[in-house]
């Protein structure tokens, strides 16, 4: 089934990848595969429109940073990269995608020292680490993230447990 207005294959092969491209390889590479494909019930979801509320009303003074592949929330003095999510918990998707955003960075030829991210629901940071392994995991992310826009058939779907609050639930599960 394809979403209207969809395209008809995955992006170019060569595209840049976002960090929503890492944090849907992460959370659900059927989730990836579809985005790429066009479909995107996340503008539907009450979910999305909440996280961009928090977005939007938490730390104000902050500028976004765009990549042009990406949009990161903000950098701080000494190369760190912040990260606003409305989740009430941590999760390896939200560091996949920041450490994603310290290779786009470091390519770019900014020294980067690693990454926070800010749940303030919960009123909790986590730092995310930039090392050689940091970096190694980020790429090996693009390469998986790549796999797997590139397949001609989607991933198979997650248990249905694992897929409670994704805007992407009644396609992959809808009767």
């Amino acid at each position: 089934m394809t979403a209207p207005g969809a395209a008809n294959g995955p992006e170019e092969e060569n595209a840049p990848l976002g960090g929503v491209h890492i944090k849907y390889l992460h959370h659900c590479p059927r989730q990836l595969w579809l985005y790429t494909r066009g479909y995107r019930p996340e503008q539907r979801s009450d979910l999305v429109a909440f996280g961009e509320v928090i977005d939007d009303t938490t730390f104000t003074r902050r500028r976004d940073i765009d990549l042009g592949e990406a949009k990161i929330d903000w950098v701080t003095t000494g190369a760190v990269v912040h990260e606003t999510k409305s989740s009430r918990a941590p999760s390896g998707a939200h560091a996949a995608q920041v450490r994603h955003y310290c290779l786009l960075l470091e390519r770019r030829g900014v020294t980067v020292r690693g990454g926070t991210i800010h749940y303030p629901l919960i009123r909790r940071t986590t730092d995310v680490p930039w090392d050689a392994s940091a970096r190694a995991e980020a790429e090996a992310s693009e390469s998986r993230a790549r796999a797997t826009i590139e397949a001609h058939e989607p991933p198979p779907r997650l248990t249905r447990a694992n897929c409670r609050g994704c805007s992407y639930l009644d396609y992959c599960w809808g009767d």
